[in-house]
């Protein structure tokens, strides 16, 4: 049974916007590009998971605290017997690990070992639980999900499933019965409320308002070359057709993460959506959306 859904992050959602409003810096493009595959790699691995049978609770994109330290879990299967934590990883290409660090096979680059993250995790996760009196048995494993990826020199005894073992690993799981009882279900309860909903780890760059381009743009190539078709905003590069009014709240609810700390105007979203539209529209819109506030001469929404 899936109790928490996965869903793009804040700071997904926010590079994705500034990737397409402004220039970033190679590294900040890199980061971008990471979150996506990493995104990606975590879907596919949930699609996966609905094979599973039996009794099980799933949580994905557990973000939890204990003593002051944070630390994040891609999925948590709780099962009759065990819980299995898992960090789904999207790596592409040949690595191979060298005394407990991994590096890409043609570049010798060094990256992150996600071991090393997996028994920081394991370790606090345990904290918790004894924390909460608790008292279960924990299998940790790096999840290695894309196909293309093949790993040199793995160590037989570390907890990695690799691409073509996790067919195998799901399939085992599925073979295990499991019932659930009360009390699993009020553990699975206080870990989704234990949730972090704010990451400390968050490594969106600083901008501001006035760097951003400002305008509509396309939803499925980014491009800012759309014009009023009718009832649509039609894309000059690949020719998608979109609502006026969906495109428009697109647009408000990218310019409500960027700036939570702005207030919604008309005026603001006319400047924001810089699109050959009379400000009545982006008010009608607003009005049958979002609840006003204040005076006429100072309405905001939210």
């Amino acid at each position: 049974m899936l109790l928490k859904d996965r869903s793009e992050s804040d700071d997904l959602m926010m590079m994705r916007f500034l990737n397409t409003r402004m220039e970033l810096s190679e590294k900040e493009k890199f980061y971008y590009l990471n979150l996506e595959k990493g995104y990606e790699g975590e879907v596919k691995f949930d699609q996966l998971t609905e094979s599973l049978q039996e009794e099980r609770y799933i949580i994905n994109d557990l973000l939890l605290e204990v003593n002051n330290s944070y630390f994040q879990i891609d999925t948590v299967i709780i099962s009759q017997g065990v819980i299995h934590l898992l960090d789904i990883k999207n790596f592409q290409g040949d690595c191979y690990l060298e005394s407990d660090k991994l590096y890409a096979m043609t570049t010798s680059r060094e990256y992150k070992n996600p071991l090393d993250q997996l028994k920081r995790s394991t370790t606090l996760f345990r904290q918790l639980l004894q924390n909460l009196k608790q008292n279960y048995l924990i299998e940790a494993s790096v999840i290695f999900i894309n196909p293309e990826f093949t790993l040199f020199q793995a160590p037989i005894d570390q907890p990695i499933i690799l691409p073509t073992q996790v067919n195998r690993f799901l399939k085992d799981i599925n073979k295990t019965p499991s019932k659930l009882n009360n009390g699993h279900k009020k553990l699975a309860q206080k870990l989704l409320s234990l949730h972090q909903t704010k990451n400390p780890f968050s490594m969106v760059p600083k901008y501001h308002y006035n760097q951003l381009q400002k305008g509509i743009y396309c939803k499925t190539c980014n491009s800012f070359l759309v014009s009023k078709k009718n009832d649509d905003f039609e894309c000059g590069i690949c020719g998608e057709h979109e609502k006026i009014g969906q495109a428009i709240l697109r647009n408000i609810k990218e310019f409500e993460l960027l700036f939570p700390e702005q207030k919604i105007t008309t005026q603001r979203i006319y400047e924001w959506c810089k699109v050959n539209l009379s400000k009545r529209t982006f008010s009608r819109i607003l009005k049958k959306n979002y609840t006003a506030y204040g005076n006429t001469r100072d309405t905001y929404y939210k």
